[in-house]
């Protein structure tokens, strides 16, 4: 029997983080990257305007943990420790699709763009697998389109109360 070896690509795996910030700041929302190792979340984003005060149903802050999945044939898995459940508000789970490594496959082939899902914590309590050592979150098969890319970015900015850029037409 052949032993598995698992590709590791760390610029891949901390450039997650940068595209979720620039598609939160795309949407108007200040957003810092925490130090890294940092136990819990990776991103911490506020409203953008140092003046403004959160009403009752929003937050002064969200923080962010950020999880990717390099493959575009995986299987819509990945690990999460219960642990981190008090740590983060919302987990952002990026499939950067570089290619097909599956199956024999190389990565050369089935590159598409990467999709962004952002879960809020309590959707991640609901759904965490601890049948294995691995504490998994599996997506497969479940209706998450509500949470996808811009959609899943408005969850965010309807917390910190960040309203879409709008141009005035006079």
């Amino acid at each position: 029997m052949t032993k598995q070896t698992f590709l590791r690509l760390p610029v891949v795996s901390e450039g997650a983080e940068y595209l979720v910030m620039g598609m939160l700041m795309r949407r108007n929302i200040l957003v810092y990257k925490a130090p890294p190792n940092n136990e819990g979340y990776d991103l911490i984003c506020i409203h953008p305007d140092p003046k403004h005060k959160p009403t009752h149903n929003q937050k002064a802050q969200v923080r962010i943990q950020v999880k990717s999945r390099y493959q575009s044939d995986c299987d819509r898995g990945f690990p999460v420790k219960e642990k981190s459940f008090g740590a983060f508000d919302f987990l952002i789970v990026v499939f950067l699709n570089i290619g097909e490594f599956f199956n024999r496959k190389d990565g050369t082939t089935g590159a598409r763009a990467p999709e962004f899902y952002t879960l809020p914590s309590s959707f991640i309590r609901k759904h965490h697998d601890t049948s294995s050592s691995w504490e998994k979150i599996r997506l497969r098969g479940l209706d998450i389109e509500k949470y996808r890319d811009e959609k899943g970015f408005e969850f965010i900015a309807k917390e910190l109360g960040v309203k879409r850029p709008r141009k005035k037409i006079s």
